[in-house]
């Protein structure tokens, strides 16, 4: 029977997500938790497992398309039972008449494990460049460049709306208007078997379609060696360095990248090539290069603009002396209690800043502007902001004041590992009351950064170097880092702030000082 999976409802107030790429094809035979699809939110990636054990008989939505809860994205042959869909009546025996769990109900909404989530909505779709409707041509739009057709790189407009069919418009195998969508690349998905056409949508995982972006690469030039023709890492290489060579080459992007956790605890994008690789390049003629706003970049946009022009913010500067906290980490590095513990600079950091938090406890609270209260928080929720592949986030490291330095360490090192492979679970990045951005493992020594919205101060961490050094009057080589705290003003006063800043800076400084504390 013909099952179809309605996109769920994934937790943390979201109503929509998009589809990054399938698992599955048409054809394929799935068992019960087997991953059949990835889907982004504006908070991370998730990976939803099929319900249902059968052969897959429709993909209800392509890659990029973003959806509302509850919309079809999936139909499954099963092997018997009863079929279901979005328009079938109430569940038989149900006291109130309510609908089953993830279809819709007689209002339209959806029924969820804890209630009813939003009213089904419609897929929205960014419209291609170009492209003409039914009655004719699209009206130019004002200020737009102009795109030559066949631009491997042509860039997408703003999102637009459509109404979603209903979907008991789903019949004999045909997928509904809207819900299966014309690709943004141009023209329809290919089969897995046919050659690279000019217009068909190329089988390839999300990385390696940022790693073709990267080198400017046009993945529908390229015909997969993976398996049912799905394009590979090696395959973009190979094309990039074979453009190089043929001296097609323009001058390379120079690729960008936030602050976050790498080896030292924070991490930093780098090339995608990997070192040694050939420079980006780009067709030539090709032009600008757009991409949408949308995901994790759309969220941390939105989320910035709101803490600037909200929360006042002033940003103090220190240059720590940070010698002997390298020593004492070489010291315990080779210790046993810290055998097999991957101890970074950043885990000093953290512990730092939870011992200086419990003297100045403004700098771990938050302004509630509805109630009209300050709410000093009992624990800090620590958040280490992450540069990805999906943009930045800030997990966060739970409880933090409570552990001690190893326990802060390998803290560090499972957040840096699931942040690098996008699977940071949505519930680990809300709820902080603090944040540390490592800017340094970029080689910066200072900035400026902008609060998380509501929270009360954010620690920047610039590079760690030596550099000439006032020691008792002499001039010394010492290692040395700057420190630049941001905080909202409303909660931390000018002496709050500077006197916690002070006591990060004397910890980092002297380590011993914390046993007078």
């Amino acid at each position: 029977m013909r099952e179809l999976f309605n996109l769920p409802d994934v937790g943390e107030g979201l109503t929509e997500a998009e589809i990054v790429t399938w698992r599955v094809q048409p054809g394929d035979t799935v068992a019960v938790n087997d991953v059949i699809v990835e889907i982004e939110t504006a908070k991370a990636a998730v990976e939803l497992p099929s319900p249902w054990a059968g052969t897959v008989q429709e993909l209800l939505a392509e890659p990029g398309v973003t959806l509302t809860v509850g919309t079809p994205i999936i139909a499954i042959d099963t092997a018997g039972g009863a079929a279901s869909s979005p328009e079938q009546s109430p569940a038989e025996g149900s006291a109130d008449g309510g609908a089953k769990i993830g279809e819709a109900g007689k209002d339209g909404r959806i029924a969820t494990l804890v209630g009813y989530g939003p009213r089904q909505g419609s897929a929205k779709r960014r419209p291609r460049r170009g492209a003409a409707p039914e009655g004719g041509p699209l009206p130019p739009v004002a200020g737009a460049p102009a795109v030559p057709a066949g631009d491997p790189v042509a860039p997408d407009t703003p999102a637009a709306t459509a109404p979603a069919q209903p979907a008991g418009a789903v019949q004999g195998g045909a997928a509904q208007e809207g819900a299966a969508e014309v690709p943004h690349d141009g023209g329809s998905r290919g089969t897995p078997d046919a050659g690279p056409t000019a217009g068909a949508v190329p089988l390839a995982p999300p990385p390696v379609r940022m790693l073709a972006r990267e080198l400017g690469v046009d993945l529908r030039t390229i015909t997969g060696s993976g398996p049912h023709g799905r394009i590979t890492r090696d395959d973009v290489q190979a094309a990039s360095s074979g453009a190089a060579s043929s001296g097609a080459a323009s001058p390379g992007v120079a690729a960008g990248a936030a602050s976050g956790v790498d080896g030292t605890g924070a991490g930093a994008a780098a090339p995608a090539n990997g070192a040694g690789a050939p420079a980006p390049v780009r067709p030539a003629g090709s032009g600008d290069r757009r991409e949408p706003i949308r995901g994790v970049r759309r969220a941390t946009a939105a989320a910035m603009v709101s803490s600037a022009f909200t929360a006042p913010h002033v940003t103090e500067f220190l240059s720590v002396d940070v010698t002997e906290t390298m020593a004492l980490r070489e010291r315990l590095k080779a210790s046993r209690a810290f055998a097999g513990v991957k101890l970074t600079p950043l885990a000093f950091v953290a512990k730092a800043v939870c011992l200086a938090a419990a003297r100045t406890p403004a700098v771990n609270a938050s302004w509630d502007e509805r109630a009209g209260e300050i709410v000093y928080y009992e624990r800090v929720q620590l958040g280490i902001a992450a540069a990805t592949p999906r943009g930045l986030v800030v997990p966060k490291i739970r409880d933090a004041d409570r552990l001690g330095l190893r326990d802060l360490a390998e803290g560090l090192s499972t957040l840096t590992d699931t942040a690098r492979a996008g699977k940071t679970a949505p519930a680990d990045l809300v709820g902080g009351t603090f944040t540390i951005s490592n800017v340094g493992v970029l080689g910066v020594d200072t900035g400026t950064p902008i609060l998380n919205p509501g929270e009360a101060a954010i620690l920047a961490v610039g590079s760690i170097k030596q550099a000439p050094w006032v020691v008792d009057g002499e001039l010394a080589v010492r290692t040395v880092c700057q420190l630049a705290l941001s905080f909202d003003h409303r909660v931390v006063d000018g002496a709050e702030g500077s006197q916690f800043l002070a006591d990060v800076g004397a910890l980092l400084e002297d380590p011993g000082i914390a046993l007078t504390w």
